[in-house]
């Protein structure tokens, strides 16, 4: 009796490999597997969660695949605080950080390399090999000559610390928990295993002497978790196999298909009728439609960031409910469709099955030869044979018809998904200064911002130092997600008076980004602070904002020298620095910035190469009083020059009582001087707007040094203001 039999097979190569082979030579699939079922194969798993349970199964990867992996080792998370301000009486505020380092197990077989990874759903890291938040990352590919991670060494000891080798596993060290809720994420992995694999590839680490040379069509990935035998069930429907273990080797190769089918003779007759094929020497029939088709498959979609597909084959649907496959395979949507119709097609078509008794002996007739059966239709395969003393009898089924496996022309949807982008963190772009006290506090101490951005939505924010000159390093905190809106300016904005609205000048500034936007503001807005700017070192506003497209914005109706900048109103050049004075730009801890004059500002993001460097522009504006306005100069009847002006008030912005503004200084005193003001040749310190100088004075200053300046400027408890031009003498 030759009939391969499940049995006869398994007992030829042992255990249950052994009987998965004989269910494959006999062209058999196990009921288990095609019963009535609603579902083949295990369960897909979601993409949730990466695990951290004792004695879990570590799959083996082929090709690619995304895998949630095993936690194998972990530290307890790290508090990182740090404490800012509180110096002259501020209060001190203290923040906290907590970060985590653990190692996680990806696959059991070594693997090339590994590409993004998912925490919570969201980019950890980029194809391009960046991580998303702070920390670093190493990666293990499972090899035998791969040495032990020294930090798990440091921490665990060199002897107790194993290489894992054979095991492909990442270890993310002190990664920073701020995104997550300060907890260690669900992560997820983009295995890179080969960069192409046949069935061979998963045979040959379970079988030495086997030769499975058998590719997959369509199938970028796979993930092998249970038994050898229960893979080769699950894609013995999708890729039917005939296995040869007659040899010193194990063969399992494609399902033969000879180019032209191998005639039968016609059916021996028999004269028992209950012989095989009965009196006629064949019977026909065909099997009963399985409750559940093979109509539906479940894969991982490569198009959909790996996250689990379904497609169904196309024609009428089958009575009942269809019968789902779970394969875990990575493929696109057009193969898998591709695999689900050709899988449901060929079910189908097997039903039709034929019993022939034949007493000619051909040896190329064996289980898998393709034959024509006279007077019957179609081709047929063998799938059995038994050698009897009436003759061979055949047990054949019905393949699918040259021209029925036509694929579907039908599009395919793979369905609808929403990847996270995978952007590469953008450089940050700084400028810091200083800027006018506002009025709020004492007024004591410089007002410092950091206007901190990026040219991309993607950057992370960037940790800011200050540098006081001598080359270290100071924190100053993290600078926030928040970008300031930046930009350059175009051409240069013309001189303008501080006291009129400027109808006639514009400017154009090019943002850094062309999604940032500006917007108009009225004229109660305006009063409001709305749409404050420093362009230069010149504070503007402006009503409205016309956008150019390419993220250039015209400037106009403007308000100049806010602040008590009006003399920088006619310093402006082309390419100067703007930002937009909202709510964005940090302000910094004047404790930690000093009074340097060569303090920098320091910001180093994910982006950066190296440390972005700025000056403080308009160092020292906070404490200086503004100079002083409304000149009058007056030649007496005795020939005596009278001298007065209108002080301003630093901090003082609005006038909500009518009454003359708060002096904010410690003593209200002025400086007239005559000659250049960094070195006049005369000098008088008055405690009142105003000064009279007799004839004789008048006329020694004019020999002294003919035509002059006179000019008067505030002095404050820190600083001296502008000078106000008053008059020059002959």
């Amino acid at each position: 009796m030759a009939t391969l039999l499940l049995s006869a097979v398994g007992t030829l190569v042992g255990g249950p490999v052994g009987g998965a082979i004989g269910a494959l030579v006999g062209r058999q699939v196990d009921s288990a597997i095609l019963g009535s079922g609603s579902r083949e194969g295990p369960r897909l798993k979601e993409l949730t969660a990466t695990t951290s349970s004792y004695g879990s199964a570590l799959p083996r990867h082929f090709g690619q695949m995304r895998v949630p992996g095993s936690i194998i080792w972990a530290t307890e998370l790290v508090e990182h605080s740090e404490t800012q301000g509180g110096g002259k009486g501020r209060p001190s505020v203290t923040s906290y950080n907590y970060t985590a380092s653990f190692a996680v197990a990806l696959a059991s077989r070594p693997i090339l390399d590994i590409g993004r990874i998912w925490a919570d759903g969201n980019l950890l890291r980029g194809a391009a090999g960046d991580l998303k938040a702070d920390g670093t990352m190493r990666i293990y590919t499972g090899h035998g000559d791969q040495d032990a991670d020294p930090l798990i060494a440091e921490i665990e000891g060199v002897d107790r610390c194993p290489a894992y080798r054979g095991l492909a596993y990442a270890v993310f060290e002190d990664l920073d928990l701020g995104d997550f809720f300060n907890r260690i994420p669900a992560l997820t992995f983009e295995i890179i295993a080969d960069s192409g694999f046949t069935l061979q590839d998963m045979v040959g680490e379970v079988i030495d002497d086997a030769d499975a040379d058998l590719a997959l069509e369509g199938i970028s990935g796979f993930s092998i978790e249970g038994s050898l035998a229960e893979t080769l069930r699950q894609l013995d429907p999708m890729f039917p196999m005939d296995a040869d273990a007659n040899g010193e080797l194990l063969t399992i190769a494609r399902e033969r298909l000879q180019a032209e089918p191998i005639a039968l003779p016609e059916a021996a007759i028999s004269v028992g009728d209950g012989d095989f094929g009965g009196a006629a020497g064949f019977a026909r029939k065909r099997s009963p439609r399985q409750p559940r088709p093979p109509e539906v498959l479940r894969y991982y979609d490569t198009g959909r960031d790996y996250l689990p597909g379904l497609q169904r084959a196309q024609g009428r649907a089958s009575p009942g409910q269809p019968q789902t496959i779970e394969l875990p395979a990575a493929m696109s949507a057009a193969n898998a469709r591709a695999l689900a119709e050709t899988t449901a097609r060929r079910s189908e078509w097997g039903r039709d099955r034929l019993a022939w008794r034949t007493s000619e002996l051909d040896p190329s007739v064996a289980p898998g030869s393709i034959v024509n059966v006279p007077d019957k239709t179609g081709r047929w395969r063998v799938d059995e044979w038994e050698w009897r003393e009436t003759g061979i009898e055949l047990s054949l089924s019905r393949i699918v018809p040259t021209g029925a496996d036509a694929q579907s022309s039908a599009p395919v949807d793979p369905g609808r998904v929403n990847p996270p982008a995978d952007l590469a963190p953008p450089p940050t772009v700084l400028a810091a200064f200083e800027l006018p006290w506002d009025g709020a506090g004492a007024g004591d101490t410089p007002a410092t911002y950091a206007a901190v951005s990026s040219t991309g939505s993607n950057w992370s924010g960037a940790a800011l130092f200050v540098d006081q000159g001598d080359g270290g390093l100071q924190s100053l905190g993290p600078s926030g997600r928040n970008r300031s809106i930046l930009g350059t300016a175009q051409n240069a904005l013309p001189p303008a008076n501080p006291l009129l609205f400027d109808r006639t000048s514009n400017v154009t500034v090019q943002l850094i980004d062309d999604q940032m936007e500006l917007a108009d503001a009225t004229g109660r807005q305006l009063s409001l602070g709305v749409n404050r700017a420093l362009l230069g070192v010149e504070i503007i506003q402006f009503a409205r904002a016309v956008p150019l497209g390419g993220g250039q914005w015209r400037l106009e109706a403007l308000l100049r020298g806010r602040g008590g900048t009006e003399t920088a109103a006619a310093e402006h050049v082309s390419g100067e620095r703007f930002c937009l004075l909202d709510a964005r730009p940090v302000a910094l801890d004047p404790a930690l910035i000093g009074s340097a004059a060569d303090t920098t500002i320091v910001a180093s993001g994910r982006g950066d190469p190296d440390p972005v460097v700025s000056a403080i522009a308009m160092q020292g504006i906070t404490l200086r009083p503004l100079s002083p306005v409304h000149p009058n100069v007056e030649t007496l009847t005795d020939g005596s020059l009278e001298m007065r002006w209108t002080r301003r008030s630093r901090g003082a912005w609005l006038w909500p009582d009518g009454v003359d503004a708060p002096l904010h200084e410690q003593a209200e005193l002025y400086e007239v001087t005559y000659g250049p003001v960094d070195a006049p040749i005369a000098m008088w310190t008055v405690s009142e707007p105003q000064l009279t100088l007799a004839p004789e004075t008048l006329s020694d200053l004019a020999a002294a040094l003919p035509g002059g300046d006179l000019q008067v400027r505030q002095q404050g408890s820190y600083a001296l203001s502008e000078p106000l031009y008053l008059t020059s003498l002959p």
